[in-house]
């Protein structure tokens, strides 16, 4: 009896060790707060995927940049230090235009708009991603990006000067063209940034501003639509293609419903930060005539540049992105 309870412990101890090492278990590291949507939505995902897989892949989700910095997430996941992230894909355009498509003012200014801009765009992106040892899995946009001051604005005239926050190319860009000081400044480092006086104005969505509590320290908030940056999480190809096929399965799945969520809770979610930030007394502004005039001519030179650095891919998804516009808008 001994001998069979030892064999059967013994037994036990293997199984157990089996079923330890079968578990896989992911970081994945965003720049963004616990209770930002696009976090809210990450968690989600891990959650499906845990549950689809039975346990077999968990995700852990480091929020805040406590992992690392906005800057530095594509690196990790490309190099394993991490083996998935989220990224936001215009901060990487000095490494390739095509990573900054979505971040051309006024080239996609609505939802319906940037998901056709994102389905001419993933798959040059994909291929992109693919030659990086890296894997798409899936996108979610920001909501429109507005321009945060201390005081009203009635032209680009009125932003000379100014201490500009620039967290992309495109942003940096945009403080050049209008004549602002741009200073990087991720998102983790914001309200710290406006509280000291580090920046004065900053071009970003409602989310941004609600989550980084930018009201204390500006009070306006002009909703010129000019942009919907994407956020992208990726995946080390190495890590995805170590997977069983059910698992990789699973979190194809999973990212699919989180992409198709995310998009619809930013939608969702740009109403809200907008009534959210008036409670908290910001004026939410239509932008004056004079501005979107002058913004809609950044635009036109960013767009120029843009596809004379993209090049033949650059071109390609212009075109295709221009020919899948309804018909009124060709």
């Amino acid at each position: 009896m001994k001998r069979r309870y030892f064999s059967f412990t013994a037994l036990s101890l293997v199984l157990a060790s089996g079923a330890t090492m079968a578990q896989t278990k992911w970081d994945l590291p965003t720049a963004y707060p616990a209770n930002n949507f696009h976090v809210e939505n990450l968690s989600h995902f891990a959650q499906d995927v845990d549950k689809a897989t039975g346990g077999k892949l968990k995700l852990t989700v480091h929020a805040n940049a406590s992992l690392f910095k906005a800057n530095e997430i594509k690196r990790a996941v490309q190099g394993g230090q991490a083996q998935i992230g989220e990224i936001l894909l215009a901060n990487f355009e000095n490494e390739n235009p095509i990573y900054g498509t979505d971040g051309v003012p006024f080239l996609a200014s609505s939802y319906a708009e940037s998901k056709r801009l994102y389905d001419a765009q993933k798959p040059v992106l994909e291929k992109l991603l693919n030659a990086q040892g890296m894997k798409l899995l899936y996108t979610v946009p920001w909501p429109p990006q507005g321009i945060y001051t201390k005081k009203e604005i009635a032209s680009v005239a009125d932003l000379r000067g100014i201490k500009w926050r620039a967290y992309s190319p495109a942003t940096a860009k945009v403080a050049e063209l209008i004549g602002a000081q741009p200073v990087t400044i991720q998102a983790a480092e914001l309200s710290q940034a406006l509280a000291t006086g580090v920046i004065e104005s900053y071009m970003s969505s409602g989310s941004t501003g609600y989550d980084s509590k930018t009201y204390e320290s500006l009070k306006y908030w002009y909703d010129t639509q000019a942009w919907l940056p994407k956020d992208a999480i990726i995946v080390n190809k190495k890590s995805f293609d170590a997977l069983d096929p059910a698992t990789q399965a699973a979190v194809t799945k999973a990212a699919a419903e989180a992409e198709t969520r995310g998009w619809a809770l930013s939608q969702e979610k740009n109403d809200w930060y907008k009534k959210a930030l008036t409670e908290k007394g910001m004026k939410i502004m239509p932008p004056p005539a004079k501005l979107t005039a002058d913004l809609k001519q950044v635009g036109d030179i960013m767009l120029s540049d843009w596809i004379k650095k993209a090049g033949p891919d650059g071109e390609a998804i212009i075109a295709a992105y221009r020919k899948s516009a309804p018909a009124a808008k060709k």
